[in-house]
């Protein structure tokens, strides 16, 4: 037992010098003998292997933001359940009926962006048709523009 609270730190604050003292000599070396070849080809942004196309200031579709943000609520929903394991047993049949009221609720907001078509990606939105005898009232009728 360390006597002191210092001496309890000790090691953690070893482990930090030694690992900010290997990174340091990792960039030095690699600055001191990499080789440095600047061509087209290399300031080129990498694209998985295929050949950049268009410009990086490109629009993206609203559903690419829409699926990230349902994402990222769905994920950190899901992070809630990880607690509720945990003490499970201590609170027994309460945190289980909670826990399905909350499971219930994701649920149906996960339906009902599916209905919208928020995870449809292959569709392209196309205008609804209109109904019989809505065409007639949107055109101008021919004694109007006379």
């Amino acid at each position: 037992m360390p006597a002191s609270y210092a001496e309890a730190y000790l090691p953690v604050l070893l482990q930090l010098l030694i690992a900010l003292a290997v990174a340091g000599a990792m960039l030095a070396a690699s600055y001191l003998f990499g080789k440095r070849v600047k061509n087209r080809v290399k300031d080129l942004p990498y694209e998985c292997g295929i050949t950049p196309e268009g410009d990086a200031r490109q629009r993206f579709s609203v559903k690419f933001y829409l699926v990230a943000m349902l994402f990222i609520l769905f994920d950190i929903e899901a992070i809630f359940l990880f607690p509720w394991a945990v003490v499970f047993r201590e609170l027994r049949m309460v945190a289980l009926v909670e826990m399905v009221i909350f499971v219930g609720l994701i649920l149906c907001g996960f339906v009902y962006v599916w209905k919208k078509g928020a995870l449809d990606w292959a569709q392209a939105a196309e205008p609804e048709p209109l109904p019989s005898g809505a065409e007639a009232e949107l055109e101008p009728s021919r004694a109007d523009a006379a």
